[in-house]
Formats: C-alpha cells, sequence, structure tokens
C-alpha cells in the first residue's frame, strides 16, 4: 500500500526492474563523477557549508505548498545549491537529502532511488545552473537580474526534472509518454513558480547577507565559518519547526498517478523506521512530525559533511 505522503519522490513499483537498475547504474556514475569533480572545486572550509545547504532543503522539503485543484508541491532546492556550490556539489548534497528520505523516513522507494537522485539531484541541478547561467549573461550582474535568473534556475529544474520522471513513467509502460509528459509537465509548472519565488527569495537574502558565496571561486562562507554555520543550522531547524503546516493535499507526482490511474502499483517499505516523518513515541501529531523532521534535518547534515570530507581528503591525498 503506498504510504499516505508522497511528494515528488518516486515510490518502489512506479518503475519496472529493468528501468529501476538503470536508474542506480546512471546514479553511481553521477555520484563518482562528481565526488571527482567536487575534489578538484571545493575547499574544505567550504565543506560545513555543503550541510548547511542539506541540513535548509531537507527541513524545506518537508513543507508542501498549494498550488491548484487540491495539488500541493515542495521544494527541491537542487538548482539553489547549485547557485551557490556548482551543480557536481549540488549533486552530493541531494544525494544526501535524497538517501536520508528514503532510508529513514521511506519517503521515495530503495529500488528507484537511482532515478530519484538522477531527477531530483543531477538533471534538476545541472538544468536549473545552466537557466541560471544564461540568464545572468543575458540579464547583467544587477540584483533584479540575479534574483530573475534564480527565479528562472528555479522554475526550470522542476519542470525538467519532472518531465524526466514522465519520460521513466512510460519507459516503464506505467504511463503513455504524451499522457505522462502532459500531466507531469503542466502540474510541475505550477510548482515551479514556488520552487523559483523561493529560489529568488533565498538568493536575495544571500546577497544581502553573504554574497560573497554567489561569487565564482569562493572558497568559505566568511571569516567566522563556526558562527556562520550554526546560524544556517539553527535556521534549518527553525524551518523543520513548521513542517506541521505543510498543505495536506497530493503532490503532483501523487496527484498525476492518481488521475492516470496507477497510484495503486506503489509500494511501502518493508521496514518502518520513522514513516511519513513520525516519531512512534510521541504521541501529539505535530511534535512528532517536527521531532521527525528535525531528526532527519541533523542527519542529513551530518551527511552531507562526511561526503564534502570525503572528497577533499582524497584531494589532500592526491597532493
Amino acid at each position: 500500500m503506498l504510504a499516505p505522503l508522497v511528494r515528488m519522490h518516486i515510490p518502489d513499483g512506479f518503475l519496472t526492474p529493468a528501468i529501476s537498475v538503470i536508474g542506480w547504474a546512471i546514479a553511481v556514475v553521477l555520484i563518482v563523477v562528481a565526488l571527482r569533480r567536487t575534489r578538484r572545486q571545493l575547499d574544505d572550509r567550504m565543506v560545513p557549508m555543503m550541510g548547511v545547504l542539506a541540513a535548509f532543503l531537507f527541513a524545506a522539503q518537508a513543507i508542501n505548498f498549494p498550488v491548484a485543484a487540491g495539488t500541493s508541491g515542495h521544494l527541491i532546492g537542487a538548482a539553489l545549491a547549485a547557485i551557490v556550490m556548482g551543480p557536481w556539489a549540488a549533486t552530493l548534497i541531494m544525494t544526501a537529502v535524497l538517501a536520508v528520505q528514503g532510508l529513514l523516513f521511506q519517503d521515495g522507494g530503495l529500488v528507484v532511488m537511482g532515478w530519484n537522485i538522477v531527477n531530483m539531484g543531477a538533471i534538476a541541478a545541472f538544468s536549473g545552473y545552466l537557466a541560471y547561467t544564461l540568464a545572468r549573461r543575458l540579464g547583467g550582474e544587477s540584483r533584479a537580474a540575479v534574483m530573475a535568473a534564480s527565479f528562472a534556475a528555479g522554475w526550470i529544474s522542476v519542470v525538467v526534472a519532472s518531465l524526466a520522471t514522465a519520460i521513466e513513467l512510460a519507459a516503464s509502460l506505467t504511463s503513455p509518454l504524451v499522457l505522462a509528459v502532459a500531466a507531469m509537465g503542466s502540474v510541475h509548472a505550477l510548482i515551479g513558480v514556488g520552487e523559483g519565488v523561493i529560489t529568488a527569495a533565498a538568493v536575495g537574502l544571500l546577497l544581502t547577507t553573504r554574497p560573497g558565496l554567489l561569487q565564482s571561486g569562493a572558497t568559505a562562507p566568511g571569516g567566522r565559518t563556526a558562527t556562520v554555520i550554526l546560524v544556517g543550522l539553527a535556521a534549518a531547524l527553525l524551518v523543520a519547526a513548521f513542517s506541521p503546516l505543510a498543505s495536506p493535499s497530493p503532490d503532483g507526482l501523487e496527484a498525476v498517478a492518481a488521475s492516470q490511474g496507477f497510484l495503486g502499483l506503489g509500494r511501502s517499505a518493508s521496514y518502518p523506521i520513522l514513516p511519513d516523518y513520525t516519531v512512534p513515541f510521541v504521541s501529539h501529531p505535530a511534535l512528532a512530525t517536527i521531532a521527525a523532521v528535525m531528526v532527519g534535518t541533523l542527519v542529513v547534515f551530518g551527511g552531507a559533511v562526511i561526503i564534502g570530507r570525503l572528497a577533499t581528503r582524497r584531494k589532500t591525498a592526491d597532493l
């Protein structure tokens, strides 16, 4: 039986085993390449920022916002991560987020996790980064131009990732290609507006508070790195505290699955740990959600930092 909260993550059962294996193969290659590329580009002083970004994106993804016709959406954040740290580091950040969501909260299938990493990690990061780069070249360096480019990056990242998901559904014969592309593209074009607004707002805040993070070649978040990291992590936990306010409406993929009749193909994980973002020993629903999302936020922070450290340690060894 499909879990009651699906978000944009593909659950097990929507894709065939063969297509799922292909997704994992692509994801593994992308992760290996991302580690190598990040090793060349990432200064070890920026590693904690990977953790902060991952923690913030995890917490923000727990808050669905309504779009239209009883459908909701949530931030992906790959475009924002790519704008701040580049698309390869963003791929690793999103991998940490998606791994914790799937393994700890059963949000997204494990068999199909490869495609979730490819779609919401690599494809969203690179399409968003490309849109941002092109828009910056066309629009200039003014604050308004940067924020407009950020909006475009957020919107494009969601739409392109959703279209990739539609192709995977069609390849698995879960939904006809034309119907899947039309349904996924239309609903996520609306969700992308929310993604674009949040991305632009976040970049605008960085322009005011930490403009150096948006400069090519930036290697550290500022002189008082520890303070910045602690403030960023506290902000992520604060966002997690608002997770009970998430819209109860189905997410874009879930809404499309229901309308096209393949929602019942979804399978829940066989090992519930903190299913549907709850903590078993906390009886109050809102407090259980907050506790679960806060735990996940901290775990994602640690996981992203470990990934970053692995990359930079290999860099040091190479030197």
